[in-house]
Order: C-alpha cells, then structure tokens, then sequence
C-alpha cells in the first residue's frame, strides 16, 4: 500500500482552516481516522469538519462518545461521525451500520484503532498529539488509497512544522 503523509503543527485555529480545506477535497466513500490521546484535538478537529462540509459554521455538533454516532444531511451528502472509544467488539461496530455508512458518504470516526480491521482502504488517517505549547497540536497525515490524493493536494496549502 502506498500512501503520502505530511506532518504539521497547528493551533486550534488552524485546525479549523485545515478542515475547511480538506473538506473541499473529501468525497463519498473516504473515511478520516482521527488518532490521538484525550485533549489531544480530534473531536474539535471533526467538528470543524462537520462544519466545512455543512458549509454551517455554527452548526451544532456534538461529540458521539455516549451516542456512538451522529448523522449529517449537509450539500455534499451524508457525513456520519463515529466515536468508537467506548465499544469493545468489532460486531458493536457492524451493529451500528459502519460499512453502510463507508459506503454511502462521507466518515469521520475517533478511536479507530479499535476497528483498525474494519476500516476501509480509501482513507486518512490523522495522529494528533499535544505538542508543549498550548497553542500547537503536532499532526501526522497520512492518506491510503485514493485518499492518497486528498493528502498530497493538502500538503502545499499547510506551512511544514
């Protein structure tokens, strides 16, 4: 598997702006696996995401932790955010209509390393860590597939950490 990836360091708003630029980018069928440890970003990353692709700034987006999943009716489909942090079988995650939702639309899913044999192979994945000032999050892009292309299309518009 080839892949492209580039790695920055962003403050909260420039997560914002890289979201509205990736979102630009995503189409059906990619899947953003969004890797990191609590506090490290990856709801506010995804609900900046969520925003982009409603093209609704203020729209509400709530975390799914206790839900699991929320669904999004927005101009460029179906956009279906997970949250697999409290799930302890992969069946809990076909139960909840994952590979549907990979096949319908657009995916954001938080925790993914607890489905890693369930993820599709067109995707990005994103590792976000706490950097030591508050105002930057260290960030790994790494896109598979035809996510590949989201990446490097990505990699010019964002200054290199």
């Amino acid at each position: 598997m080839t892949q492209t990836s580039m790695q920055v360091c962003l403050s909260e708003p420039e997560l914002a702006v890289l979201a509205e630029a990736m979102a630009d980018l995503l189409t059906s069928g990619v899947c953003v696996a969004l890797r990191g440890d609590l506090g490290a970003g990856k709801t506010t990353f995804a609900r900046a995401l969520v925003r982009a692709l409603a093209d609704d700034r203020d729209l509400e987006v709530p975390s799914p932790t206790f839900a699991l999943r929320q669904d999004y009716e927005t101009p460029r489909g179906l956009v279906v955010h997970f949250d697999f942090y409290r799930l302890t079988d992969a069946a809990e995650i076909i139960e909840l209509g994952f590979d549907e939702a990979v096949s319908s639309g657009i995916t954001i899913v938080e925790w993914p390393e607890r489905a890693e044999m369930l993820l599709p192979a067109d995707r990005i994945d994103m590792q976000l860590t706490e950097a030591r000032t508050a105002d930057c999050r260290k960030l790994r892009i790494d896109g598979h597939g035809a996510a590949e292309t989201i990446v490097a299309k990505l990699a010019p518009r964002m200054q290199q950490g």
